[in-house]
């Protein structure tokens, strides 16, 4: 019998060739990338009023770490930490990688993938609404997050954003396959 497969989600194979997040060194990378940002646009931090002090766990389901994330503006923070860490959060978003960085980049609808499961939501609801229009109204780009610009951010958002398409379209594929065999 094959396991339940959930569409979106990273197929097993690529799964196990991402290494332990212990050894990665995501979270001051992703901290030093918020805080730029802030640097950067403020107003988009600013949007998110008394809320920017909330702490988000964005969860990916198929993978064996969360983020953590609290957007104070220059004073960011983002920690990596285990799935299975206890570590206590305002909000948690819980989805297949791919869906969570369709948020962040606009192409997928955050209500469509609430309403059919794809993704979970619990905690502070007025703590998402607001990071989700704060989110909306940025209408983030890859080179937005890397401090990019000009010739260089559109080569950056046209290969990382078609990466994640092709990605995300062989993830679907492996669902539908996976479905088709059970």
């Amino acid at each position: 019998m094959v396991a339940d497969v959930v569409e979106g989600e990273l197929p097993a194979f690529v799964r196990r060739l991402f290494p332990s997040f212990t050894g990665l060194p995501l979270g001051p990378l992703l901290t030093l990338s918020l805080r730029g940002l802030a640097r950067r646009r403020p107003q988009l931090f600013e949007r998110l009023g008394k809320h920017s002090r909330a702490s988000y766990r964005i969860d990916p389901s198929d993978l064996a770490f969360s983020f953590i994330v609290t957007p104070d503006g220059k004073m960011s923070l983002v920690r990596v930490v285990g799935s299975d860490d206890p570590a206590a959060a305002d909000v948690v978003i819980r989805g297949p990688i791919f869906m969570l960085l369709g948020l962040l980049d606009g192409t997928l609808d955050g209500d469509a993938l609430f309403f059919h499961r794809v993704i979970s939501v619990s905690g502070r609801t007025e703590a998402v609404v607001a990071l989700r229009n704060a989110i909306e109204d940025a209408e983030l780009k890859p080179s937005d997050l890397l401090g990019l610009s000009g010739e260089l951010a559109r080569l950056a958002d046209t290969g990382i954003l078609g990466g994640i398409g092709a990605a995300r379209r062989l993830a679907d594929r492996s669902a539908s396959r996976a479905r088709a065999e059970a």
